[in-house]
């Protein structure tokens, strides 16, 4: 089977292919590609010269392995796979199947003959139970969706056809998203799918583990959250919204739906971060989906909210490049993300449909940036604007720039 290698990650990991002293351990929403990830990884290795008996695969979701739930199960399975000699590669997916899996890993890890890679649900796997378990002795790689660039690179790879105008492009891909399996569906099957794996991800990852009794409270929350991605909130201000509309809801209950989605990665929250204080404000935050399609799956209208959606375009593009991302304010004024990564590498973004409507917008988007008195790079970022120069600052558009792959 022919796999399209996500270069963005692999090159991450590549390094730790042989580390035996570490787990690898890849998250993301349902169905971005750990599976296939983890494919491509033994694919590498074989093609480095690695013996197929020094490698043990186990997708635990697949018929054949569906019985093992206990960690005597996954102990045995493990070892009567174990004849090669030297460092063995030990892949597990889905590995929340069985309970009490953390001490089988830990104990292969501890024989320092394993390098260990493991999947698994998200409300599982970053819910508490792995990080107190494991402390120290894993490194969490997360996956997202396919970002703009991936996201034309792949659908060259499936022969599919890529319009020249790469505005109209991008425009479907802010609409249809990046679920990797979905770009093989046209229209309707698009929806389809995607639909299923929102019901997927509430029925293995959220009901199931959290004992949800009122589904239909949960999934109007669910809505709320996603129809209003971008948008700034609050517990307080969805409580109100919410009671507005006939569904009364206790804060506590609403904290806990929005943790589970946070869990599951449906969601990503986006904190604000004070430049004078260096600190982050609490209250209100932004919250941003794990990939457009939900928004597109959930509603009929296909007009975009260029807004909110390019805002989502560039969370998942910097996140997926290491950034770490908040909400910028200074003063009376806010930019839409500041970006940090490393030690001391900072940037700042603005974005905007367009600032070509008139001077007074022009000047809405620049001044916050201009505002900001230190010398770390401040973009601009239009969808299909004619390049300005003004101030310093770096003036982009959204689609050249994502499908160079370049950094901020």
């Amino acid at each position: 089977m022919k796999l399209y290698r996500r270069e963005a990650y692999l090159k991450k990991i590549r390094g730790f292919y042989h580390d035996t002293g570490l787990i690898k351990v890849i998250t993301g929403v349902r169905r971005c590609g750990k599976s296939c990830l983890m494919e491509t990884i033994v694919k590498e290795l074989r093609e480095s010269g690695t013996d197929d008996r020094q490698i043990i695969y186990l997708n635990l979701d697949k018929r054949g392995f569906r019985r093992v739930k206990t960690a005597d199960q996954l102990d045995c399975l493990i070892e009567e796979r174990s004849t090669a000699s030297g460092t063995k590669y030990l892949f597990i997916d889905e590995v929340q199947n069985v309970k009490d899996f953390e001490e089988v890993i830990n104990g292969y890890r501890e024989e320092e003959e394993y390098s260990i890679f493991i999947t698994g649900s998200n409300s599982y796997l970053l819910s508490g139970e792995l990080a107190t378990k494991l402390t120290g002795r894993y490194l969490e790689f997360e996956l997202f969706t396919l970002t703009f660039p991936e996201y034309l690179e792949m659908k060259t790879f499936l022969g599919k056809e890529v319009s020249p105008d790469l505005t109209e492009e991008f425009d479907r891909y802010l609409l249809e998203g990046g679920f990797p399996q979905a770009l093989q569906y046209e229209g309707a099957e698009k929806r389809v799918y995607i639909s299923g794996v929102i019901r997927e991800i509430f029925q293995k990852d959220i009901k199931k583990r959290a004992k949800i009794r009122k589904v239909s409270v949960f999934e109007t929350v669910q809505r709320y959250i996603i129809n209003n991605f971008g948008a700034t909130m609050s517990l307080t201000n969805i409580v109100d919204d919410l009671r507005k509309n006939g569904m009364p809801i206790k804060r506590e209950t609403l904290n806990r739906y929005i943790t589970l989605m946070e869990e599951a990665k449906i969601i990503y929250p986006c904190e604000r971060f004070d430049l004078k204080s260096r600190r982050s404000v609490s209250g209100e935050q932004k919250y941003y989906l794990a990939d457009p399609g939900f928004y597109y799956t959930m509603n009929t209208d296909k007009r975009i909210n260029f807004g909110p959606a390019m805002e989502n375009a560039v969370y998942i593009y910097t996140r997926s490049k290491g950034y770490d991302v908040s909400i910028g304010r200074f003063g009376k004024f806010e930019c839409d993300f500041i970006l940090h990564r490393d030690l001391q590498e900072y940037a700042y973004i603005q974005v905007a449909m367009t600032i070509m409507d008139s001077l007074k917008t022009e000047d809405r988007e620049y001044r916050p940036l201009e505002s900001i008195k230190d010398n770390y790079p401040k973009y601009l970022v239009t969808r299909n604007d004619i390049i300005q120069h003004r101030n310093g600052i770096i003036h982009v558009n959204i689609a050249p720039f994502m499908k160079q792959n370049r950094e901020f």
